[in-house]
């Protein structure tokens, strides 16, 4: 046999973490066919710096989708099915570099998935800037060892082979057909070189994660040992192992023998279906009653076909209608017929490779107008890449190498639902009968009707009311996940276990947005004082903090009066802008080069926030600049005057230092006290605090200029009275 190696990598990843699942990266691979060894090179390595400390990063697997993981503990809705997935720890500790390999021997061909984080994220809220996060990388290496050539083991074809020696076992492959119900393996003419008795074991199917349902056989001495599979995968090659359990250098020749059991389907009546569909395109429900004529008239042949096959295949069109997003149609209508004789088969195709980051809905209906027999049920299974044929004896819904979902309604509970979170890449199976409890003799003649509805969606329920639905992307594969608000959690975001209430959300909202009318205060002192410059960006930063805090809320308590990008940007460009006109103003430099420095700061502010709006520089440098501006002003006036500026110490004790102190409490409520919890009243507090200091800080108004004389200024009016009266006294 010739073995080839291959070799795949992705590049490395900055690990999160973990709040939800859009801070898992993912890393997707492509595991060819034949291939007999795959090996992961998982490599962790984290920053050097004395803000990195001992971490543990949890490694997930899955073959066919990505991982469904629940770090946080949080409920899934109802109806979620939940498989844990595969995962492994590594921890970095005292070193800074950690290399881990996983092998998996025969492992399923497709599509593999691998998903790393970090712990649960803290709940403080960090000003970038203010600490440097460290750094954890991550990055996944792929090798397979690939068999080249094969060997074919051919249905009903007895196949003679030599296991050479324990450390090199047999690899042959047989490819499954469609429709097949069961497949049967046998082992026979088994003889060592050594003459002694025959052990061997035999491996069937190959390994899936999270969950594994390779077949072992074992067989002894020289009696013929066999090994029967219900509902092997359709049209797909079974890969089949068999290595020695003898001593090292005894070779066991064997013969194979693999045989099949084919189901043959009901009429389906496509060509009529098809010709159905498209003379109902226009219709809500295409082919709902476009196809119920040729129904209703192949109804007698339908029937007699039915005691002769093992099933009845109901034709289903796939449409596809957004990214992750596939509607079902039935071409006959969305009732289908179930019966007890054979079960009424329908194909959900998921196999494009880009569908397996939604959710799979089946929503089942039963008509119990239908049922004559009040006891009976309707079962059902979902399960991939096989369908489940045998309903009445397999309740679990198991096949040959996979567990599908089970299903059911009756009279008694007419509606059930089952949701898929990322189904694997697959054909699906959805398999209904009828079955009664005193045996299947009862309700032979019995048929029920159950409307069927599936569709894919990127997002179930799209996230409900306290959630966002987030496409997320790796190179060209695309999933998706919910962002959670509100204290709402879980994985469609129905956890309502630290849920904000309805009250809780309106006092945040009215806490967040009221707390900004503080700026009041200072805009009267900066009118009374005649900074009318002032006093205008004060009031332009009340407006859009207020009408910022009212559209970011995660609740229910929101108003949106424009778009909410325009808003943050508004918020954060006044709120930057009123530090900077108040130091300049605190400055008392002359008027054209203060109005200078006014404008030319706010544009280079807007810019820097166009850059990096929640950079800390982008308030910390236009802080700092100013404050060296007014110190410098401040020893000009000093130097000149020859004694310190300001110089009353009324000044100091009952402004400026009530200002400074409530500006620094407010700066530390902002970089060090804020976390999601208390986000709400720490950053009310902060908008109290900041507003403050301006009224506090703001200096008195020229000792030339008196309050609110504005009508001084025009003398116009004075003038003209005045020229007037002169020239009337002239004439007299």
């Amino acid at each position: 046999s010739l073995y080839v190696s291959e070799y795949f990598s992705q590049s490395a990843q900055k690990l999160s973490f973990y709040s939800w699942y859009g801070n898992a990266k993912l890393f997707h691979f492509h595991v060819p066919e034949d291939t007999v060894l795959l090996r992961w090179l998982l490599q962790a390595s984290r920053g050097k710096g004395p803000e990195c400390t001992s971490m543990e990063i949890t490694v997930h697997f899955r073959h066919g989708a990505p991982p469904v993981i629940n770090p946080l503990g949080t409920r899934f809705p109802a109806n979620t099915t939940i498989r844990p997935s595969y995962n492994i720890s590594i921890t970095l500790s005292s070193v800074v570099q950690n290399t881990t390999f996983v092998n998996v021997t025969t492992p399923a061909a497709g599509d593999w998935f691998i998903a790393a984080h970090l712990p649960e994220a803290a709940s403080r809220i960090e000003v970038k800037g203010f600490s440097t996060p460290c750094p954890y990388m991550f990055q996944a290496d792929m090798f397979v060892l690939r068999l080249t050539d094969m060997p074919v083991l051919e249905p009903g074809v007895p196949m003679p082979h030599t296991v050479v020696s324990p450390a090199k076992p047999l690899h042959v492959k047989v490819f499954v057909p469609k429709h097949a119900a069961g497949m049967r393996f046998q082992l026979s003419s088994c003889v060592t070189s050594e003459q002694r008795a025959c052990a061997v074991r035999v491996l069937l199917g190959s390994i899936t994660l999270p969950q594994s349902f390779q077949r072992s056989l074992t067989c002894m001495g020289s009696i013929n040992c066999s090994l029967a599979l219900d509902s092997p995968p359709w049209e797909k090659w079974l890969q089949i192992m068999v290595e020695s359990l003898g001593t090292a250098n005894a070779s066991v020749s064997v013969e194979m023998l693999a045989s099949f059991t084919v189901c043959r389907p009901g009429s389906t009546s496509s060509f009529l279906n098809f010709i159905s569909l498209n003379q109902s395109q226009a219709g809500a429900r295409p082919g709902a009653a476009g196809s119920s004529g040729p129904a209703a008239g192949e109804a007698p042949r339908n029937v007699s076909s039915q005691r002769s096959s093992c099933l009845q295949s109901q034709p289903v069109v796939r449409e596809d209608l957004d990214v992750v997003s596939v509607r079902y149609r039935l071409l006959n209508g969305p009732s289908v017929p179930v019966n007890s004789l054979s079960p009424t088969l329908l194909l959900l195709n998921l196999n494009t490779g880009m569908d397996s980051g939604g959710s799979l809905v089946v929503n089942l209906l039963l008509n119990k107008t239908s049922v004559s027999l009040a006891n009976a049920t309707v079962a059902a299974c979902v399960s991939a890449a096989s369908p489940v044929l045998s309903l009445n004896a397999t309740r679990n819904c198991s096949t040959a190498f996979s567990q599908g979902y089970p299903l059911s309604v009756s009279t008694s509970s007419a509606e059930a639902m089952l949701i898929v979170l990322y189904p694997q890449t697959d054909d699906w199976f959805l398999s209904l009968q009828l079955l009664c409890p005193k045996g299947q003799g009862e309700c032979t003649s019995a048929e029920a009707k159950v409307t069927v509805f599936a569709y894919l969606t990127p997002c179930f329920n799209d996230c409900g009311p306290y959630g966002q639905c987030s496409l997320l992307r790796r190179h060209g594969y695309l999933y998706a996940g919910c962002s959670c608000k509100a204290g709402w959690g879980g994985w469609s975001c129905t956890d309502d276990t630290k849920a904000q209430t309805v009250g809780t959300q309106n006092l945040a909202t009215l806490l967040l947005t009221l707390s900004n009318l503080m700026f009041l205060p200072a805009i009267a002192v900066a009118v009374y004082r005649y900074y009318l410059v002032e006093a205008s960006v004060y009031t332009y930063t009340m407006f859009f903090s207020t009408f910022y805090h009212a559209c970011d809320q995660p609740g229910v308590a929101v108003m949106c009066i424009m778009d909410y990008d325009t808003l943050q940007y508004c918020d954060f460009l006044g709120s930057v802008v009123s530090i900077w006109v108040t130091i300049l103003c605190m400055a008392r430099v002359k008027k054209i080069l203060k109005y200078v420095l006014f404008v030319l700061g706010t544009l280079l502010i807007a810019m820097s926030l166009q850059l990096d709006r929640r950079g800390v520089w982008n308030m910390m440098g236009p802080c700092l600049f100013a404050l060296v501006i007014m110190v410098t002003a401040w020893v000009h006036h000093g130097a000149k005057r020859r004694h310190c500026y300001p110089s009353s110490w009324k000044r100091w004790v009952f402004y400026l230092l009530p200002g400074i102190t409530l500006a620094f409490i407010a700066i530390s409520v902002y970089a060090f006290m804020e976390t999601n919890e208390n986000y709400y009243y720490t950053h009310s507090i902060w908008h109290v605090l900041v507003a403050c200091s301006v009224a506090f800080l703001l200096p008195p108004r020229d000792k030339h200029k008196k309050p609110w004389a504005w009508s001084q200024k025009l003398t116009c009016r004075y003038q003209i009275c005045q020229n007037d009266r002169e020239e009337l006294y002239a004439v007299t």
